[in-house]
């Protein structure tokens, strides 16, 4: 977290405090005759009118102070090119960088998604005989988010949180949304998923489906625009034929070398922030930290785009280059040899003893990996942008510190930061705490009271939700708990960043500490729990009353 964040919220600390202790209501400031007991004026006339102006009246008083003692620069607190840590971790601890490629030090830009829905929704028509009408559909840049589950046989997309529960609101067939009844019905009476039936480790399962990867943005909005088209000429289909089909056009495009072709026809147009890469890699060497590259890419592609990030001489700043690597199969199968390529990639059969500097080899596996360099443990780090085919079993198996490249995160900051979202999240915050301390009120009046606080705050969270994506909100928080992702970033993930030029802002010996979140039974001594409202738990000072 940068210095600013930290002088921001310290600077945010006593807003909160006015704001916790105005909310707060000890015992002796409780309506006349309510002393030791529920709050109910069903009998009392009088009292009903009172509470219900009271609670208007703390309404009035909550809002002004929200609206009027928000200080200067609170928009400001966050840096989009912040690195954010999960866990602490010292860059000083640190001998040896690795990396993936695609979307880790090559990261691409849009236009590309476009290209790859395209070519898929084609390959449908022509080789899999779907209708010509599909033809119409264009990418919808925006529609889908990454981390959203799919379930294959309802034809429903949706973001599911970190309690496994699906965030009403969020799931849709095709191109509309489904009503949350239907959502609620089709899962037994209860948006909740349980664990049988979600996603394996590694995010596929036999019903349900986690797109993980920044590639899976086109096959999504390709599924729902495929099913949309069904839907709305009333033709039968079977969901799981129409999944299998699409994820198969989609395969084919990366199979086939087509994306390949793309980028290296047009780097320009397609790779982003290349001056950052070659002073990321520069300065590592320049501190003599080792640094290998393990991609699933092959050779001719990497190297195409290396030299044009890089330079030619890109082999040159790094110890291992492994190419096809077929991950997250690298991590686990001990079955495949090492191959050596030579200079025109042809593969090599003699075996491969030691990992050489400036070679290229292919395929292998981590454990040969591990007992031909030695480089094991926390001594290791190790970036890439898919959490499950990536970091999971380097973090979980073999102990390597992993860092998460996550473009998204670029966005969602600028979002953050913007007067209305502040605005909008702590009032909404402001407003929950005064529904969990109000409801003790349990007249007519007041209960209506309440009703109107609870849609003020549902259309809050919508508002909130609909400034990072209209259909699918952020991809880190639900309404108000994290993300399914969220959860697995944190879980496989020591740090976390937009991209890897984010390393430039910091000092090689850097040490990434992680601010101590608060947990729910903790007093709000803490000051991200002071920004983000710490109005439900009383003060210290006014505990002396509840004990």
């Amino acid at each position: 977290m940068s210095a600013l964040c930290v002088r921001g919220k310290a600077g945010f600390s006593g807003y909160s405090r006015v704001l916790c202790a105005r909310l707060s209501t000890p015992p002796h400031q409780q309506p006349p005759g309510t002393e030791g007991r529920g709050h109910s004026t069903e009998h009392n006339p009088r009292e009903k009118a009172d509470s219900r102006a009271q609670l208007w009246s703390r309404y009035r008083e909550m809002k002004k102070l929200v609206y009027d003692l928000l200080p200067p620069g609170v928009c400001n607190l966050l840096n989009p090119a912040t690195i954010c840590s999960n866990n602490e971790i010292s860059l000083a601890d640190i001998e040896i960088y690795g990396f993936d490629y695609d979307y880790t030090l090559a990261e691409y830009s849009n236009e590309l998604h476009k290209m790859i829905f395209n070519t898929a929704r084609d390959i449908l028509i022509k080789q899999y005989k779907y209708p010509e009408g599909i033809g119409k559909y264009e990418y919808i840049p925006g529609f889908a988010i990454r981390g959203l589950h799919y379930d294959i046989q309802k034809s429903l997309l949706m973001k599911i949180d970190a309690f496994h529960y699906i965030q009403l609101g969020t799931a849709y067939r095709g191109l509309k949304a489904v009503p949350d009844e239907e959502v609620i019905e089709l899962y037994g009476g209860s948006p909740h998923i349980p664990l049988f039936q979600m996603s394996d480790f590694y995010g596929k399962g036999s019903s349900m489906k986690q797109f993980m990867d920044i590639f899976s943005l086109p096959e999504m909005t390709l599924i729902s625009c495929v099913t949309d088209f069904f839907i709305t000429n009333g033709i039968d289909f079977d969901p799981v034929n129409l999944y299998k089909d699409t994820t198969d056009a989609i395969r084919d495009v990366h199979v086939k070398g087509m994306i390949y072709e793309w980028i290296e026809k047009d780097m320009e147009h397609y790779i982003l922030h290349r001056e950052e890469i070659y002073a990321v890699l520069k300065r590592l060497v320049r501190h003599n930290k080792k640094v290998f590259l393990i991609t699933n890419s092959p050779f001719s592609f990497v190297n195409k785009g290396m030299i044009y990030m890089v330079g030619k001489n890109w082999r040159d700043l790094f110890d291992v280059i492994i190419v096809k690597a077929d991950k997250p199969a690298f991590f686990t199968d001990r079955r495949k040899p090492f191959r050596r390529l030579d200079e025109k990639g042809s593969m090599q059969w003699d075996r491969i003893n030691s990992l050489e500097k400036g070679k290229i080899y292919k395929q292998g596996n981590l454990f040969d990996f591990l007992q031909l360099t030695g480089w094991r443990g926390s001594k290791v780090l190790y970036f890439g942008d898919h959490l499950y085919s990536d970091l999971a079993d380097l973090m979980l198996r073999h102990g390597w510190r992993t860092g998460a490249i996550v473009p998204e995160l670029e966005t969602e900051i600028r979002i953050i930061n913007t007067e209305q979202y502040m605005h909008s999240l702590t009032w909404q915050q402001a407003l929950t705490g005064l529904l969990e301390r109000m409801q003790m009120y349990q007249d007519a009046e007041s209960k209506q009271v309440l009703k109107e606080w609870m849609r003020e705050r549902q259309e809050l969270r919508s508002i909130t939700k609909n400034l990072f994506n209209p259909q699918f909100g952020s991809i880190f928080r639900t309404y108000h708990n994290p993300t399914y992702f969220s959860r697995r970033l944190i879980r496989f993930s020591d740090i976390y960043m937009a991209s890897i030029g984010c390393l430039l802002n910091y000092d090689i010996n850097f040490t990434f500490y992680p601010r101590r979140t608060p947990l729910q039974h903790e007093a709000p001594l803490w000051m991200d729990q002071l920004c983000t409202g710490c109005m439900k738990t009383p003060f210290l000072g006014e505990m002396v009353h509840i004990r």
